[in-house]
């Protein structure tokens, strides 16, 4: 043992190698391991024995994933990068670039050929031929710009100036609003004894959210500009009780409510009466049933039935569903039932009259079949989830930044995934277009405008909102179903329906806030491949979708530069082919992941969005389960779709409790609820 310590002590060359060899080995492994990373390995993980080796990126960000844990970016400010790494980075290698890997197959759409129900929305009758009012007849043409009825409006508005009551069918868009406002305005205007603004309301119009209120308030302002002394109002939530009281009290005549803020009124405001009440109109009448009024309509029908018996009543819906005609039956007395029809659907009503009697009520919620508008274009496009993100920002570029007067409106499914996707393209869709690229519209980045609306956003800014889209000439709206119904925004050109429809009604009454009076729009719907078969549903109800392929969506990034992948530098961007569009949409999708993954707090805000998606994709009624069911969903694929990198942990346990204690609010309502009233719907509420 001496002799081999002093063997040791006395070879110094036997001593230093052993070291350096041992040294050389520990090198080459953390060389191996880190090779694809621009900086320095931190010295508290150069014991992990678990690693997986990140794809190279650029300068801005490195990603480094471990095995059990969750993924963390560090910034490689802090380091110098030597040129070796620079020329590791400039190889075409994309560290998100799974994204075109092990998704399922597209299938194909087998779409029965049907045939559309369509409506002829203009007629040559005008308006002089209704015995209106001179001063009337001039503010239709000169104020509303219109000279001809439509077909809806010559079909109503004799009827309603009969004095019958109606229930009143047509496509959105059609000039609804107007073939009752006209009716009202004509007979108030007329009646012997003058109207008093003190006398309180002869005309109630309940429609089912603000911004219709706000809408049909305008409409009949302008109507009502030569009869001053007919004073017009509106209530609704988010404003001020105490000034919606004070102008009770000094006197509205026409009065527009949401139903849920008239109840509210009546129970807490005496100053509220309808003994002299003429007119009584649900606008919308179907969605005021879908958001669950059915418990406020039954408030106002009876307050109203206590104090006035006879008055007109009209019923108004672009959609004829079970709930309607059971509301049309405790509501209306002796009506009209005014449906307009193609021609070849009208046969047993070749003059074009109105066929005095109320339908009969359907066995199902939507058993009928629907009009659309002929000049609207429908489109769907089958993309897999992981795509979906980029597919959807891929769009919205094509339309609004490269060509002209482009206004779009997007549909999500719940009001946070209306604020991540807002937020998301704000930070990095317009921040990436900056300075026209190659084949770019001149003062293009300036085309990209985006708005939300949603029912969790304060009333001054919904209103603001609301205002500023419906005069621009192009943007980008980003909203819930409260945009869906009855809102008449001018000049747009697509529609958006980024998460399906839970029906075909509401299916038709997103698209129908384009191609309105007789103007031409598209409309695109967007499905997973476990979501093909949701094309035969619409099928079933009449409705045509013809195929956009997710490869023509993409290929518009080819003309924005600023996704060009490292190896394409060269190259212009005419000369692009199927690679190249893949390491493109590669690129977005990693802005959109740098971006989310840049602070805990963005992560955490993505989860939420994710969990809310999964949550709205449980609300898919009974029929459509086999289309839309959770266990359908590859959590991590649709996690990409939200900028996330992985699924995240324990989700699923978070979505059962949230779920759970919604049925229990559902069902301590339903134990409240009258055995005479509708029932109450179980979805979340956004109005």
């Amino acid at each position: 043992m001496a002799a081999a310590d002093s063997s040791l002590s006395d070879n110094p060359r036997t001593f230093s190698r052993r070291p350096s060899a041992q040294a050389s080995r520990q090198a080459k492994a953390t060389k191996r391991k880190h090779q694809a990373s621009s900086e320095a390995p931190p010295a508290k993980r150069r014991n992990e024995t678990s690693f997986l080796p990140a794809k190279k990126t650029s300068v801005k960000e490195t990603q480094r994933t471990f095995k059990g844990n969750t993924q963390k970016t560090f910034s490689p400010k802090k380091h110098s990068v030597s040129p070796s790494d620079r020329n590791q980075e400039e190889r075409p290698c994309i560290k998100t670039s799974s994204l075109f890997k092990n998704n399922p197959d597209i299938p194909e759409l087998h779409r029965p050929v049907v045939k559309q129900v369509q409506e002829e929305v203009f007629t040559s009758a005008a308006f002089h031929e209704l015995g209106l009012h001179p001063h009337l007849i001039s503010t239709i043409n000169t104020v509303l710009k219109m000279s001809s009825m439509t077909s809806v409006q010559k079909q109503s508005i004799p009827v309603l100036l009969e004095g019958r009551d109606a229930l009143v069918r047509s496509q959105t868009g059609s000039g609804k609003t107007l073939a009752y406002c006209i009716p009202v305005v004509q007979s108030l205007q007329a009646m012997k004894s003058k109207i008093q603004r003190s006398d309180g309301p002869y005309a109630l119009v309940l429609v089912p959210t603000r911004e219709l209120a706000l809408q049909s308030f305008d409409t009949v302002q302008k109507l009502l500009k030569p009869f001053t002394w007919i004073v017009p109002g509106v209530l609704m939530g988010g404003e001020k009780r105490k000034s919606e009281k004070a102008r009770l009290r000094k006197g509205i005549n026409i009065l527009i409510s949401t139903p849920g803020r008239l109840v509210d009124h009546i129970k807490s405001t005496k100053n509220i009466h309808f003994s002299r009440l003429r007119w009584l109109v649900f606008d919308e009448a179907d969605r005021i049933l879908d958001l669950g009024f059915e418990r406020d309509i039954t408030v106002i029908l009876n307050a109203v039935n206590a104090e006035c018996q006879k008055r007109q009543n009209v019923l108004l819906s672009a959609t004829l569903t079970e709930g309607v005609t059971r509301l049309a039956d405790i509501s209306l007395h002796d009506p009209v039932s005014i449906s307009v029809l193609d021609k070849s659907h009208d046969q047993l009503n070749p003059k074009d009259k109105a066929v005095r009697e109320v339908c009969p009520p359907r066995t199902g919620d939507e058993l009928d079949n629907f009009a659309i508008p002929e000049s609207l274009e429908q489109h769907v496009t089958v993309v897999p989830s992981k795509l979906r993100l980029v597919c959807l920002a891929a769009f919205i570029l094509q339309k609004c930044k490269f060509e002209k007067d482009q206004k779009m409106v997007v549909f999500f499914s719940s009001c946070e995934l209306v604020e991540f996707h807002y937020s998301l393209f704000l930070q990095t869709l317009l921040s990436s277009s900056g300075a026209p690229a190659s084949g770019q519209l001149p003062s293009a980045s300036t085309r990209l405008k985006f708005l939300r609306l949603h029912g969790n956003m304060e009333q001054e800014e919904r209103t603001a909102v609301f205002q500023e889209f419906s005069h621009s000439r192009r943007g980008v709206l980003l909203c819930t179903d409260v945009a869906a119904r009855g809102l008449d925004l001018p000049q747009v050109t697509w529609i958006v329906q980024y998460n399906a429809p839970s029906s075909p009604a509401e299916y038709i009454h997103r698209i129908g806030r384009t191609a309105r009076i007789g103007c031409h729009g598209s409309s695109l719907l967007i499905l997973a491949p476990s979501e093909a078969e949701y094309v035969n549903s619409l099928a079933s109800h009449k409705i045509n979708v013809s195929e956009m392929k997710m490869e023509d969506i993409l290929c518009v990034l080819a003309r924005d530069d600023c996704f060009k992948g490292k190896r394409w530098g060269a190259q212009k961007s005419h000369a692009v082919g199927p690679q190249e569009i893949r390491e493109r949409a590669t690129v977005l999708q990693t802005v959109f992941e740098d971006y989310v993954h840049s602070s805990e707090r963005r992560v955490s805000w993505a989860k939420k969005a994710l969990q809310s998606f999964i949550q709205a994709y449980a609300t898919y009624p009974r029929e459509l389960k086999h289309i839309f069911h959770v266990r359908s969903l590859h959590l991590g694929h649709v996690a990409k779709s939200f900028g996330l990198r992985d699924a995240p942990r324990n989700l699923s346990a978070l979505t059962r409790k949230k779920r759970k204690a919604h049925l229990k609010r559902v069902h301590f309502l339903a134990l409240f609820m009258d055995k005479d009233n509708f029932c109450k719907t179980a979805t979340t509420l956004d109005i």
